[in-house]
């Protein structure tokens, strides 16, 4: 609760006017405008910390549990930005091609997708891969990665309106936060055996890589 103290009685009538005109902003709006960080802000979680477990739907609707994936061995977790995202395509499509040799390994791929169902198929559409694509509902994973990261009015202008973002359609949460295209793996003790964390969109883990550093 904020107070304000009152000196007369053009105060008060200021402070209805704000009130009504819905500048003083309500304790819910400020808590969110709090968590939102810039790119230059997030850093990601690093290698050997542990992850709590957590729950998403996937594209089939269906519940995933990171713990009980755990259970059968390590866990690949791949962060994109969604279906209008070139590089992330390209991305996905490239792990298509060899993602038998990563479940060979006895590892799941993971795929965190900020965007809604609907928008999800057409990330499957587009790069065929056959794998968990989760709905990260309001960011919250994105955000306890801490990947996710409020982009400037002028990219999200460009992404909506020559990549067909429709950021405000496809997400929901109002903020209309990105995640950094990281890659987690993480192992069955529930630490981070190790990590891709690039601020460079267009950087991303290689299939090499992910194979190299999947633990046994």
């Amino acid at each position: 609760m904020i107070n304000f103290i009152v000196m007369n009685n053009h105060a008060n009538t200021f402070i209805v006017l704000l009130l009504l005109a819905g500048f003083l902003l309500s304790p819910a709006v400020v808590s969110a405008q709090k968590k939102s960080k810039k790119l230059t802000q997030i850093k990601g979680k690093l290698t050997g910390e542990v992850v709590e477990n957590f729950s998403a739907n996937d594209v089939e609707n269906k519940l995933f549990e990171l713990y009980t994936a755990l259970e059968t061995g390590p866990v690949v977790l791949v962060f994109i930005r969604g279906q209008w995202c070139p590089v992330c395509n390209r991305h996905m499509s490239t792990i298509q091609d060899s993602i038998s040799y990563i479940t060979e390994k006895g590892a799941t791929f993971v795929i965190v997708s900020p965007e809604k169902p609907e928008f999800i198929e057409k990330t499957v559409e587009k790069t065929g891969i056959k794998s968990v694509v989760l709905f990260d509902d309001g960011m919250k994973i994105a955000n306890y990665f801490d990947v996710a990261f409020k982009p400037k009015s002028s990219s999200t202008f460009f992404q909506n309106l020559f990549l067909g973002a429709k950021l405000k359609k496809s997400h929901t949460e109002e903020e209309l936060l990105l995640p950094v295209p990281a890659t987690y793996i993480i192992g069955t003790d529930h630490k981070i055996v190790w990590r891709h964390f690039d601020k460079d969109y267009t950087k991303r883990a290689s299939i090499n890589e992910i194979l190299n550093n999947i633990p046994r």
